[in-house]
């Protein structure tokens, strides 16, 4: 099964939550608990200081007191050590009895330190070396009790230690009191949940778009291609990934609204030379054979239609090719200018019987890179579209011109030219600027279509200029042939 984004985005995000919340919590609680050790120290210590200063120095103690009592430092409190006869706070400094100090039987209970393992303890030895000290020690006998102890020097006048004081307190059994360890829990618990609730409320503001985006995409999987999804402007990626699906939705409509048109325009053109020449077949068959004057016109009719339908499927061919990129080209040196001349004289018989001139201007070597059967059947219906439209008596101008890198070819016409609205469209497939007049001729609205294909798949460009009444310009550049060395 299939695990929704929205929770594997939940459930990462606990997952990192867990893992930083161990680690944070885990060095938390080391800074604090090595905060409060270092704090009881220095408290305790300065409370040693303060009793060794407020002791005199003069009194003197038994070398050994009797054995030290460990385990009443694991109760509350500030435990002191009352070791001489007189009450006070203190630890004699040790007698030798010659290079042994005096062995006293140790205390069958744990809890008891002898007095020669009690002066052996290092905070003991700093303390009468002259610095004060303090230790943390456990008491095995009470499973482990941590005791902290501190030891302060007391001197004579001269500056000679002459006793110690000893005190200590026990510490929390897992390092910091209760209070303590209750406020670190639930701050750790507070800081979990609100970081929960953002995690969610994160996880939902990224996964939000992301099912709009799914379920959208789904619509659009089952046809319904009018789909649109919110922008959302926090999170880049989100938002550059609702723009790219509206602009694919639009697209697919506009691809869809293309090829609807497109079919219902190829169902049309084909229908008319099919309906002409199936009436004629079934006037032949109806008897049509024997009357030989109608006979002879049924037939240039439906020879008409037949070619008509066969220029369509090849201008429909070549579209499809040229949206395929599967066009055969045999780019070389092509010269344009022969070839202009070379296609307007073919056309200058049709020119002459509508009154109309070619005039062919060159600037410049006009040497191309290019398939010359193509660029051929590019000139011609740029030429034949020049032809529709330019009145009688007028001439058709083809230029050319070099350039840095091309060569541009034009063909402008002296005739009604294009309206704005339609100009950015001419090159659409079967596009009519005026629909009846160009049906009367016969063009089915691709002739500039599959020109604009074939240039591009040379690469170049086709570019349409025109004003009301000025008449229209049609130029295209194809890439300039390096001319040979002499």
């Amino acid at each position: 099964m299939k695990t929704p984004i929205r929770s594997r985005l939940s459930l990462s995000h606990l997952l990192v939550l867990f893992v930083g919340m161990i680690l944070a919590g885990s060095l938390t609680w080391l800074a604090v608990e090595n905060l409060y050790l270092t704090t009881q120290r220095e408290n305790l210590l300065a409370q040693a200081r303060i009793t060794a200063a407020g002791l005199d120095s003069a009194q003197v103690f038994p070398s050994y007191p009797e054995s030290y009592s460990q385990t009443t430092n694991v109760n509350p409190g500030i435990h002191t050590r009352l070791l001489s006869e007189s009450g006070a706070v203190i630890l004699g400094v040790p007698q030798l009895e010659g290079d042994q100090p005096v062995q006293l039987p140790e205390d069958e209970d744990p809890g008891y330190v002898p007095a020669y393992k009690l002066i052996l303890r290092p905070e003991i030895q700093s303390a009468l070396e002259g610095k004060a000290e303090t230790e943390v020690r456990q008491v095995e006998s009470l499973g482990g009790q941590r005791v902290l102890y501190a030891a302060a020097p007391i001197k004579n006048e001269s500056g000679e230690v002459v006793s110690l004081v000893y005190l200590a307190t026990p510490l929390p059994d897992r390092g910091l009191p209760r209070i303590l360890v209750l406020q670190l829990a639930g701050a750790v618990l507070a800081g979990a949940l609100i970081a929960t609730l953002a995690g969610m409320l994160l996880a939902g503001r990224i996964a939000r778009p992301l099912e709009q985006l799914d379920q959208a995409a789904a619509m659009v999987s089952r046809g319904d291609l009018d789909q649109q999804v919110p922008v959302q402007g926090g999170v880049r990626e989100l938002a550059n990934l609702g723009d790219s699906f509206n602009l694919m939705t639009a697209s697919l409509r506009k691809s869809e609204k293309a090829k609807t048109n497109f079919i219902a325009d190829v169902t049309h053109e084909l229908r008319t030379p099919l309906t002409v020449i199936r009436g004629t077949v079934e006037t032949l068959e109806d008897g049509g054979l024997d009357d030989i004057r109608s006979r002879q016109g049924m037939l240039a009719s439906m020879s008409r239609e037949t070619n008509r339908l066969i220029q369509l499927v090849n201008q429909l061919l070549v579209l499809t090719r040229s949206d395929a990129g599967a066009l055969s080209l045999q780019i070389e040196p092509v010269d344009l200018e022969e070839l202009a001349r070379e296609r307007s004289a073919l056309m200058e018989a049709l020119a002459k019987h509508k009154g109309v001139s070619f005039n062919l201007k060159a600037a410049g070597p006009a040497l191309v890179m290019a398939d010359r059967s193509r660029t051929a059947q590019v000139l011609d219906n740029l030429l034949d579209n020049a032809l529709r439209y330019a009145p009688a008596g007028s001439s058709i101008s083809l230029s050319l011109e070099d350039q840095t890198d091309s060569v541009r070819c034009s063909v402008k016409d002296s005739g009604v030219g294009i309206p704005a609205d339609d100009l950015p469209h001419i090159f659409d497939r079967f596009f009519r600027v005026d629909k009846a007049r160009d049906r009367e001729s016969g063009g089915a609205g691709l002739g500039l279509a599959i020109a604009k294909s074939l240039i591009e798949a040379q690469g170049g460009k086709l570019q349409a200029f025109s004003e009301i009444d000025q008449g229209s310009e049609l130029a295209f550049w194809l890439p300039r042939a390096d001319l040979p060395a002499n």
